[in-house]
């Protein structure tokens, strides 16, 4: 008996990588969502006229001429039936991402990476018609926090799945991030060390560059470590003995206080003696022949040191602020990729002693440069002004005297500083999922401040924003990190849209009664207290404030109510919703013991603070391994650690005994 054929076809324009990966992708969901609708079978066709026909719009002659450029500017497009049709971009890279919003139309949503964080409907496919160009050319994230490998593959998948198309792996080798994690940073007492090598870790850098080739994301690569690799000053730890410096370099090194020495012994925090013509061409040389090297990278950042106040004062160092010695070098750099012939893409970075705009000096070859703001100073309890009050004035630069702005609207005022002589184009790199995550208990204030972030960074002609951010930002719940990305796609969104959106999904018909839930965490676990915007009284403490202290008692009582709505919605037909209320059971325990260590903190008893902190931290450090592609335990109990409990008050601790 002859078999019945259900066999339907998935036509490809073209074989690249990104286009190859986005026919696979069409298929597997397919089939995910007709689990009965029999097979896909892919081919390559230029005139294929039934079936799934993929490829670049200029296969199909369609317009793309609000592309500025065609290889950073996606356009997503489908044009679909219930048979099939066209799903196309703008590049290959804007194949996959019209193939995920393809089904995104159709009901399917990733809200956190990994297979538990994916919804697909089961149904028959419909008719989609769509033509969307992303509200920012640059969406992305940057590694930061413990990695392991596993996350950081499921993080590179699900990005472009969310409507994102950059991903930044910083330093040559980013073992310190690596080596958190298999160390068990603040676990230590739940798991034993699982050292690794960096060697085996540069291979795994270089296996998630793969990754993101076979999806055409753009690659962003390295960051700091210019100012010491190129003497031979290995930046592959993040600490070395001043001792250890080669005696060679040391000339190279900034010199600070008449000494030329390791800053607090970290080589990618210590800068580098700009204005001898020797350091700069080693660093010239040795960033060309990197990015010779390298020719998989689609941006190149050269960053100077991780640290603010140390430059160097010798007397010719002096002559010129870092800005215009930083654009000088910038200026060699791409004089010697232009004698190289290579068309190196290069970001450089307003950050620290370089927020401070340049005087003299400006950057020559300009479409060769992407300019970021890193506003590392900013708060992040209140998202970004639309408009710029005219009467905020910048301080002049004094070397190694500088602080940096604590209001946002002083970055801004810096930024048209550059802009005098900067024209082309700016990207921001934000720090709303590195430690302040950690100081939003519910997720939701965060979310808002970003999503009203992405509109106002718009507003003031920034194209992009990558976020130094933990690959586990989905704890208690991925809402913050949705916000970001979905509203980087498309600013015309709005909070509510987003919010139903993704609870829906998320916690089911009663979706509703969770986020009123974790509106009661927010008012009970304040957010800017913990960003240390709250004190009463700041001689004391940054975190002092009794009436708050109180209100921490209320913390049990609002989790108590919580663990009965988690309980009454426990199990759900996706597993997506069973497995976002069942982390909510964790965090109501992480809650309660924070409050616990927060009420001392509050009150000014730093020790019993301190012991109640310990507890929290090896009592959830139990549920890691159960939630490590959603949760960073080692960064969040960091950035509880050191910027909360660690932080010693001015009063006696028996004044409250």
């Amino acid at each position: 008996m002859k078999k019945a054929n259900h066999t339907k076809n998935i036509y490809k324009t073209r074989s690249e990588s990104p286009i190859d990966f986005a026919a696979e992708e069409l298929r597997k969901y397919l089939r995910m969502m007709m689990p009965d609708g029999g097979n896909y079978k892919i081919q390559c066709s230029t005139d294929a006229k039934d079936g799934f026909r993929l490829g670049l719009m200029q296969d199909f002659g369609l317009d793309i001429s609000d592309a500025e450029d065609v290889e950073l500017d996606d356009i997503i497009y489908i044009d679909c039936d219930e048979s099939g049709g066209i799903i196309a971009g703008s590049n290959p890279r804007s194949v996959l991402l019209s193939v995920y919003e393809y089904f995104r139309q159709m009901g399917c949503r990733w809200l956190f990476p990994g297979v538990d964080g994916e919804y697909i409907p089961l149904k028959n496919i419909e008719a989609v018609k769509i033509r969307h160009k992303p509200s920012m050319r640059y969406r992305g994230q940057c590694n930061e926090g413990c990695e392991y490998q596993e996350s950081m593959l499921e993080a590179i998948d699900f990005t472009p799945k969310v409507g994102m198309n950059v991903f930044m792996m910083e330093f040559k080798i980013p073992n310190a991030y690596y080596d958190m994690f298999y160390n068990h940073l603040n676990n230590e007492a739940n798991f034993a060390a699982e050292p690794v090598t960096p060697e085996q870790v540069l291979q795994w850098k270089r296996q998630c560059e793969a990754e993101l080739a076979k999806r055409g994301l753009q690659f962003h690569d390295i960051g700091h470590g210019w100012t010491a690799d190129p003497f031979g000053i290995d930046t592959t730890y993040a600490f070395m003995d001043d001792s250890k410096v080669p005696e060679e370099a040391r000339q190279y090194i900034a010199m600070r206080g008449g000494k030329r020495e390791l800053f607090d012994n970290r080589p990618r925090h210590t800068e580098f003696c700009m204005s001898n013509r020797v350091a700069r061409k080693k660093v010239v040389e040795h960033i060309t022949d990197y990015a010779a090297s390298h020719d998989n990278l689609d941006y190149l950042h050269v960053w100077l040191a991780d640290r603010r106040n140390n430059h160097c004062e010798c007397e010719e160092c002096c002559k010129r602020t870092p800005s215009d010695w930083y654009m000088m070098l910038l200026n060699e750099l791409d004089a010697a990729l232009t004698e190289a012939e290579l068309d190196t893409r290069i970001v450089f970075i307003v950050y620290t002693d370089t927020t401070f705009a340049p005087l003299t000096e400006y950057i020559k070859n300009q479409p060769r440069f992407t300019l970021m703001i890193a506003p590392v100073t900013r708060s992040y309890t209140q998202s970004l002004p639309l408009e710029i009050p005219q009467n905020i004035e910048v301080p002049k630069y004094e070397r190694n005297n500088i602080s940096l702005p604590t209001i946002v609207e002083e970055y801004f005022v810096h930024l048209d500083g550059w802009k005098k002589k900067w024209h082309g184009s700016c990207i921001a790199y934000e720090y709303h999922f590195w430690r302040h995550q950690y100081y939003d208990f519910s997720g939701i204030k965060i979310a808002k401040v970003i999503h009203e972030d992405v509109k106002a960074y718009l507003k003031h002609d920034i194209q992009g924003i990558i976020q130094d951010c933990s690959q586990r930002s989905f704890f208690p719940n991925g809402f913050a990190f949705y916000c970001y990305a979905r509203t980087m796609f498309d600013s015309s969104l709005s909070y509510d849209e987003l919010l139903e959106d993704y609870f829906k999904i998320a916690y089911g018909d009663n979706w509703r009664d969770f986020y009123a839930y974790f509106e009661e965490i927010a008012t009970a676990i304040d957010f800017k207290l913990l960003e240390q915007e709250r004190s009463t009284d700041y001689a004391i403490s940054r975190f002092y404030n009794l009436e708050y202290a109180e209100r921490l008692r209320n913390v049990r009582e609002v989790t108590a109510k919580g663990l009965k709505l988690i309980r009454e919605n426990y199990n759900h037909p996706y597993r997506i919703a069973t497995f976002s209320v069942r982390l909510l059971e964790m965090h109501a325990e992480y809650c309660n013991l924070f409050a616990d260590a927060m009420m001392f903190k509050a009150r000014g008893m730093d020790q019993s603070a301190w012991d109640k902190f310990n507890v929290l931290c090896s009592t959830v450090g139990k549920y890691e391994y159960q939630f490590r592609l959603v949760y960073d335990h080692g960064l969040a109990m960091n950035s509880l650690k050191n910027n909360i409990f660690a932080k010693k008050t001015n009063l006696p601790e028996l004044a409250y005994m």
